[in-house]
């Protein structure tokens, strides 16, 4: 078994979390949990096997294993790594992820995830399954996890530059910079990843987030065009009514509850 698939639609339900030592006694260790999948965080050097498949444990890996699946710990000594055992109730859409794959960067993440679900564990086990949820969408999301959805990794550090600074003024070079080349690489993997230049996603978002306040709070619209980072009235009601359709005071009124009812 080389790859698993898991729906996050919803939380995980969180049955048991802890630091699991092994390695002391004896180096070799078979589990299978018949109702309960296996997330593990690794700090040691050793193997994992499933089936035919071997996969080998190095720090700063993580692993998920299926219900009722038999799995082989081979240790080399005193091995130590934090362990969750949980319940999937999701029903969305299926993501296909690695069983075995290494953390890189997001392994303090990870790590910082799992053991406040250790210890918020005796006290709620909704805390440690919100913990754990947000670490198996980490966990998705790795190199390699999930490769449908997942965007360049320069368009995703532009767009969440973009996020960031919506409320700012925006350039292209200066998203550029931030995702770590140059203005022509980024406008051509942009297009080629989302459809829009750069300043057409720009907008969308802003508009997105615009509409999101005139429908869901009380804020005057001249606070709704600054918030989005369109102070300019005459160009806040010039992109509305290009992106949403209509002015900002027509989107409004066509989705207050008076007017629906």
């Amino acid at each position: 078994m080389e790859k698993v698939s898991l729906r996050l639609d919803e939380p995980p339900e969180v049955v048991n979390a802890g630091v699991g030592v092994h390695g002391v006694s004896t180096a070799h260790e078979v589990f299978r949990l018949p109702d309960l999948w296996q997330l593990h965080l690794y700090s040691y050097v050793g193997a994992l096997s499933v089936g035919t498949s071997v996969h080998a444990i190095r720090p700063g890996h993580v692993s998920l294993v299926p219900p009722d699946t038999e799995v082989h710990f081979h240790y080399r000594g005193r091995s130590e790594h934090l362990y969750v055992h949980l319940r999937m109730q999701g029903d969305g859409a299926p993501r296909t992820v690695p069983l075995m794959q290494d953390a890189g960067a997001e392994g303090t993440l990870l790590a910082g995830l799992l053991r406040h679900a250790v210890t918020a564990m005796p006290m709620s086990a909704a805390r440690a399954s919100a913990e754990v949820w947000a670490a198996l969408w980490h966990v998705a999301h790795l190199t390699g996890s999930d490769q449908a959805g997942r965007r360049h990794p320069v368009v995703a550090a532009a767009q969440a530059h973009v996020e960031e600074h919506l409320v700012s003024p925006l350039s292209v070079p200066e998203i550029a910079r931030a995702a770590g080349v140059s203005h022509t690489h980024l406008t051509r993997l942009f297009r080629a990843e989302t459809g829009l230049t750069v300043i057409a996603y720009i907008r969308r978002r802003r508009l997105e987030r615009a509409r999101h306040l005139l429908l869901a709070s009380t804020l005057p619209i001249p606070a709704v065009a600054a918030a989005v980072g369109i102070p300019d009235l005459q160009a806040f009601n010039k992109a509305c009514r290009r992106e949403l359709g209509a002015g900002p005071r027509v989107v409004r009124a066509a989705g207050s509850p008076m007017e629906r009812s």
